[in-house]
């Protein structure tokens, strides 16, 4: 079974383009060139150079001896932390932005729920000299503080999004709106494996440099570029996107997504889009939406601002759907549990996403010679206060 994108841009039903009239030529624009760009050979030399010398990347494949030995598996961690701006999210906006500047766009947009996408849009933005909106929720700028000090900091301006549950899913809708009103100049950066087609696509590319570097990582360590599990945490689901990206079509490799449970799956309070959503339409694809009976979308919560996003990236619906990942909810209790122990066995404070993925092994029992990648998708520096406020710190 294919798990990559189709002509039409389809995983298997869940994708395409459900977009406004208005936004048609911006997206058919994008969707027309895009993988020309990419393969341009100056394109390619730009982005390989600004990964390494402004990243900082190949990101550091590291075996967590003291986790490993906790639950008796080998457990290697992709340092995605480590990246200039704190997170996994930069891979795709230094992508962006050189593809902006090839379309000749000189004002960029974006959308932010933690922070860490609109850090790293304002990151490149301010790089390239390219005028800066970010759209964020109203609780988000409260829970974030630090995050919207970094974007004001480096040049963007942080425009509030005051309706709805104020929080990703409504910054998402402003920025559309602002798209619609900006369709010649302005180029948006969605941050996620979500939106319209060519977007699922185009960021899962960006964010491929992940599972790219984990093959050739894991061959030098382990004789093998295969590990038997990648674990990733998804809200949108661009860091399991590009952790997965080259075993998508590889069974021998088995793939866990881990979704945020907040306080617990049927409590009212969940982003578990997989056990909750149905089909449905949100940012312009079609995708699985937690969504009430008659269609409303639900507000989806969970402690972490990064992953309570109401639906989930075509890629992973169609992942999920077709059962080639494996997909694991986790309570905020869980996470922030697992956030502690990362820190007191290995030194190093995740951020709350990747504390999702690291809450697994109390859900799953690994054989002692499997090798299980996590992408350590960002770390806790932005999340300090909720840590504090959690554990009384």
């Amino acid at each position: 079974m294919k798990h990559n994108i189709d002509s039409k841009g389809y995983y298997g039903k869940f994708g395409g383009a459900y977009i406004p009239e208005m936004l048609y030529p911006n997206v058919e624009e994008l969707r027309q060139n895009y993988l020309k760009i990419m393969a341009e050979p100056s394109f390619k030399k730009e982005f390989d150079q600004l990964l390494k010398d402004y990243v900082g990347r190949p990101s550091p494949l590291y075996f967590a001896k003291r986790l490993s030995e906790k639950y008796n598996t080998k457990v290697y961690l992709k340092r995605e932390d480590l990246n200039h701006t704190g997170a996994h999210k930069v891979n795709n906006t230094i992508g962006q932005i050189l593809m902006a500047q090839r379309l000749g766009k000189t004002r960029i947009i974006a959308e932010t729920g933690a922070g860490q996408h609109g850090v790293a849009t304002a990151t490149v933005c301010a790089l390239m000299g390219m005028e800066c909106i970010v759209y964020m929720g109203e609780i988000d700028i409260a829970r974030q503080a630090p995050n919207v000090a970094r974007m004001k900091m480096l040049g963007a301006e942080v425009r509030p999004a005051l309706s709805g549950s104020r929080t990703l899913k409504d910054a998402t809708n402003e920025a559309i709106r602002d798209w619609i009103n900006n369709p010649i100049d302005t180029h948006y950066i969605i941050g996620s494996v979500v939106g319209p087609h060519p977007y699922p696509d185009m960021v899962a590319r960006f964010q491929a440099i992940v599972s790219e570097e984990i093959k050739w990582q894991l061959l030098e360590k382990e004789g093998t570029e295969k590990p038997d599990y990648v674990v990733a945490c998804v809200g949108g689901g661009s860091n399991a996107a590009g952790a997965f990206y080259h075993y998508l079509e590889d069974t021998d490799v088995k793939l866990i997504a881990v979704e945020a449970a907040g306080k617990g799956i049927h409590s009212g309070e969940s982003a578990a889009t997989s056990v909750l959503g149905r089909e449905g339409i949100i940012h312009g694809s079609k995708t699985l939406l937690m969504q009430t009976k008659d269609g409303q979308i639900t507000e989806p919560y969970s402690i972490s601002a990064g992953l309570d996003y109401p639906g989930v990236g075509p890629m992973h619906a169609h992942l999920y759907t077709s059962g080639r990942a494996e997909f694991i909810s986790i309570t905020d209790d869980d996470a922030m549990i697992a956030g502690l122990e990362l820190s007191k066995l290995e030194g190093i404070i995740p951020a709350i996403e990747t504390s999702h993925s690291l809450a697994i092994f109390d859900k799953k029992t690994f054989k002692k010679e499997d090798v299980v990648v996590i992408n350590l998708s960002g770390r806790g520096d932005k999340d300090l206060q909720n840590y504090i406020d959690y554990f009384k710190l």
